[in-house]
């Protein structure tokens, strides 16, 4: 999926005012993201992202300690942890940035392999995966 497409859809799905908020609360997400997924699922989700919005990732990626990085994992945080990161990020206040996650995480779910966001929700804890697209949430042995 193109940038414009898919900050565009962002911007339907989130409700945001304009494609510049669409683009902050997608580099919100996608950076939270990053955090909280093993390193090389973070590489191959921002692999099918358009370049800008895939550095989003990659920095975040490298993010965890030395011991996490060495295991590959991402850092371990919950759903609340999960919502004030992206709230911080973004500016917005948490139950709003869980509204734009799911949001951020539909429009995922459309641009990357069905693969990789079966990944993904493999490796996010339950709470997290609620955001996800609800057959997709549903549809892990998780």
């Amino acid at each position: 999926m193109r940038h414009d497409e898919l900050i565009g859809k962002v911007q339907a799905q989130a409700q945001l005012p304009d494609r510049g908020a669409a683009e902050h609360t997608a580099r919100a997400v996608l950076s939270t993201l990053a955090e909280r997924i093993p390193e090389g699922l973070a590489d191959h989700l921002a692999a099918q992202l358009p370049s800008d919005l895939a550095e989003s990732m990659r920095e975040k990626a490298a993010g965890p300690s030395e011991d996490e990085r060495r295991r590959g994992t991402g850092e371990r945080f919950d759903l609340t942890a999960f919502a004030g990161r992206i709230a911080w990020r973004a500016g917005v206040p948490e139950d709003v940035a869980l509204r734009q996650a799911a949001a951020v995480l539909e429009v995922l779910d459309a641009a990357v392999a069905p693969e990789e966001m079966e990944k993904l929700a493999s490796v996010l804890p339950t709470d997290i995966r609620t955001l996800l697209p609800l057959a997709r949430a549903e549809d892990t042995g998780a």
